[in-house]
C-alpha cells in the first residue's frame, strides 16, 4: 500500500468529487432510519460491519465483506442505505463524510483499498447505476449484468456514438491508460470521454483495471469480460436476477422499507416490488405493509 502523503499529493479530482458529493447529501438523513425497529438496525449493523467489531482495515478484509454482502457502494455515508466499503471501514453506524476530507484518514483508507481491490482483481469494481461507483460480489454479476448489461449485437442502437469509439479501440487494445484511450478514440474533449466512459461502466462492458499515481494520476480501463468471462457470459432470467438482487439486498437489511431496495441497486419501484415478491411467494420474506418486506427467519 502507497505512503499515505504520497497518494493524498495525487488525489485533487478525488476529494473536488467526494465534497460535490458531501454537499450534494448534506442535507438527507439516513433513509428511513426512524422507522427501523432497533433490533433490525442492530441487524444492519452487524451483517454491513457498522458496529465496530468487524472494521475493515485491508484489501482482503475488504475483499471478505463484499463477498459477505453481494454488492456494495465504495464512499457513500450512513446518510444513505445499503453496505458501503467506506462505513465498514469507519465501523460506525453513523458514520458520515467529514467536509475536509483531504485530512480524514478513513476516507483516505478507503480509497486506497478501492485502488488496491481494483488491482486484486477478485471483486467487480465500476460506476454503475446513477454514476454511483459499485463492488460487486462474482457470484452477484451474472444478475446484474441480465439488469444493466446487454449483448453485443445490441451495442450500436444503445450506445452513443463517442462510448462505440471508445469502446473500438479497446477492443483492440485491451486495456489503455486514460489519455492514450482519448487520442486513439478521437474522444478528445474531456468531458465527452468522460461520459462516454461512465456509459460502458454502467452497461458492464469496460471497467478500471489499475489506477496510477506516478508520474501523474490515471486510470488504465479495459473489457470487463476480460476479468470476469465466466460470470458475464451466464445467461439469467430477467425475474431471477431481479429476486436475487432482492435477496442479497434483504439478506444484510434484515428488512427494506418502501422505496429502499429501488434507491440501493437503482432498480425502478415496480421491478423492485417484482423481486420483493418473489422472496415473499418462496417463504424467504413476508410483506409487513406495502412496500416493507422482512425475512422470514426474523419475523415473529
Amino acid at each position: 500500500m502507497q505512503n499515505l502523503s504520497n497518494v493524498e499529493l495525487s488525489m485533487g479530482r478525488f476529494y473536488k468529487f467526494i465534497e460535490h458529493r458531501t454537499t450534494d447529501i448534506r442535507h438527507l438523513t439516513s433513509f428511513g432510519s426512524r422507522l427501523l425497529p432497533s433490533e433490525i438496525e442492530e441487524y444492519r449493523d452487524s451483517h454491513w460491519q457498522r458496529d465496530g467489531e468487524g472494521r475493515v482495515e485491508t484489501a482482503v478484509q475488504a475483499e471478505r465483506f463484499i463477498e459477505r454482502v453481494g454488492f456494495a457502494s465504495c464512499l457513500l455515508d450512513s446518510r444513505r442505505p445499503g453496505p458501503s466499503l467506506y462505513v465498514s471501514v469507519c465501523g460506525r453506524r453513523d458514520a458520515v463524510l467529514p467536509r475536509n476530507v483531504q485530512k480524514d484518514p478513513e476516507t483516505s483508507l478507503t480509497w486506497m483499498l478501492k485502488d488496491e481491490l481494483v488491482r486484486r482483481r477478485r471483486v467487480y469494481y465500476a460506476k454503475l447505476f446513477r454514476g454511483k461507483a459499485i463492488f460487486l460480489a462474482p457470484r452477484m454479476i451474472p444478475y446484474f449484468k441480465t439488469l444493466w448489461g446487454f449483448s453485443r449485437r445490441q451495442e450500436k442502437e444503445r450506445l452513443s456514438k463517442t462510448a462505440l469509439s471508445v469502446l473500438r479501440v479497446l477492443r483492440k487494445e485491451w486495456e489503455m491508460g486514460t489519455a492514450d484511450l482519448r487520442a486513439e478514440s478521437g474522444v478528445t474533449d474531456r468531458k465527452a470521454f468522460a461520459l462516454a466512459i461512465d456509459e460502458l461502466q454502467a452497461a458492464m462492458i469496460v471497467v478500471p483495471t489499475e489506477v496510477i499515481y506516478e508520474p501523474k494520476f490515471t486510470y488504465l480501463w479495459g473489457l470487463a469480460e476480460e476479468r470476469f468471462p465466466e460470470e458475464l457470459s451466464r445467461k439469467v432470467n430477467r425475474q431471477i436476477a431481479l429476486r436475487e438482487v432482492a435477496r442479497c439486498f434483504l439478506d444484510g437489511a434484515g428488512m427494506t422499507l418502501r422505496g429502499e431496495l429501488a434507491r440501493v441497486t437503482g432498480l425502478s419501484r415496480p421491478e423492485a416490488g417484482l423481486g420483493n415478491r418473489a422472496l415473499v411467494k418462496e417463504g424467504y420474506a413476508v410483506m409487513l405493509a406495502p412496500g416493507t418486506y422482512q425475512l422470514t427467519k426474523l419475523f415473529s
